[in-house]
């Protein structure tokens, strides 16, 4: 098994995992992260209901520049912890996941005043299935998706590339495209980042660590659902009249 790209840039040096601890010591480390990544989409949700609910918070961001700062600060934060989080405490990494699904949720209270509650509901729903069914696939395929991976890395680039345009134009049918496309690359990101997560797990790093690269791995499988179901609500929400 080859050396994960955190532990390579961490200069640790890891030593395999081994034994029969090994199955119920990466059970534990699982449920850690998609712990942390619950509470974080709970977090996310709460503090865009509470913005959208309050005129006084909202409207001083979503109708003045205001809001190219809260759209714009959670790439601030996956910056940092992509460059720092390496010279973070474990803790500190925690403060830092749970900052950003705060700012997160900042930047989607729009969603709460664009679409209704019944429809956000439903395809947060569609969503989380997806999202479970392509993390269970990940966490249980024996085939090797790092070769995927770079595909889905590429079709990622692409899709950013493509929004950044079509701010510009305004192409319904180009929005279609990248809604769809899109969906597909954070499905398969979701099953390619859990079968990574595990395999960092299988590398012994020390205690101090793992718990970062559950953080990281949280972050990860954060983002992935977080984008589908941003994607999916262009299809199956029901805007506010």
């Amino acid at each position: 098994m080859s050396q994960s790209p955190y532990a390579r840039s961490a200069g640790f040096a890891p030593t395999a995992r081994t034994g029969a601890a090994f199955d119920d010591g990466l059970r534990q480390h699982m449920l850690r992260i998609y712990t942390y990544m619950a509470g974080g989409v709970a977090l996310t949700g709460l503090v865009a209901f509470i913005v959208a609910a309050t005129p006084a918070l909202y409207v001083p961001i979503f109708s003045t520049p205001l809001k190219w700062v809260a759209m714009l600060a959670p790439l601030a934060f996956v910056l940092v912890f992509s460059f720092r989080i390496e010279r973070m405490s474990a803790a500190g990494a925690q403060a830092a996941f749970w900052a950003f699904c705060a700012v997160m949720g900042l930047s989607l209270a729009s969603v709460f005043l664009v679409f209704t509650g019944l429809s956000i509901a439903r395809t947060f729903f569609i969503a989380a299935g997806m999202f479970l069914g392509m993390s269970l696939y990940g966490y249980t395929t024996r085939r090797d998706l790092t070769q995927v991976g770079s595909f889905l890395i590429m079709g990622l680039i692409g899709v950013i590339i493509a929004s950044v345009v079509n701010l510009f134009l305004g192409s319904t049918a180009l929005q279609f495209a990248i809604s769809v496309i899109g969906i597909v690359v954070f499905l398969g990101l979701t099953a390619w980042d859990t079968q990574a997560i595990k395999a960092q797990y299988a590398e012994h790093l020390g205690a101090e660590t793992d718990q970062k690269m559950a953080v990281m791995g949280a972050l990860s499988l954060y983002l992935n659902f977080v984008n589908i179901f941003q994607l999916l609500l262009q299809f199956t929400g029901q805007r506010e009249e």
